[in-house]
């Protein structure tokens, strides 16, 4: 098998991958604070945060958690998926990122008497 083989066949499964679309809640465990969010790849969301606390790196997270990331240190978060959806591949870009919008202004209604970045 040639790289060019391997290539394609590495591009073919990532094409092929099963995506879940959802929001999130990033939640300070010290305070109780939480940023809440939408990702149209929760899996990739995940790995970021996964890499960022091996590495200890948490640069890569939003720039709104900065000074508690700072000042408490990535191991006080948690991410919680609070819903999800699957991306069909019919669905646009557009589409999934309207539906995230709507589930994600139901989560805040939900989660009013939660304090959040």
């Amino acid at each position: 098998m040639t790289s060019g083989d391997r290539r394609r066949e590495l591009r073919a499964s990532f094409d092929e991958r099963h995506l879940q679309a959802g929001v999130y809640a990033l939640r300070n465990n010290v305070t109780g604070r939480v940023l809440l969010g939408s990702a149209p790849d929760l899996a990739a969301l995940r790995n970021k945060l996964a890499f960022a606390q091996q590495t200890n790196t948490p640069g890569a997270l939003d720039h709104r958690l900065a000074a508690d990331l700072r000042q408490y240190g990535i191991g006080a978060f948690t991410l919680e998926v609070l819903d999800v959806f699957d991306v069909r591949p019919d669905m646009t870009a557009a589409s999934v990122h309207e539906d995230l919008d709507a589930l994600e202004q139901l989560w805040r209604e939900k989660l009013d008497e939660v304090p959040l970045y």
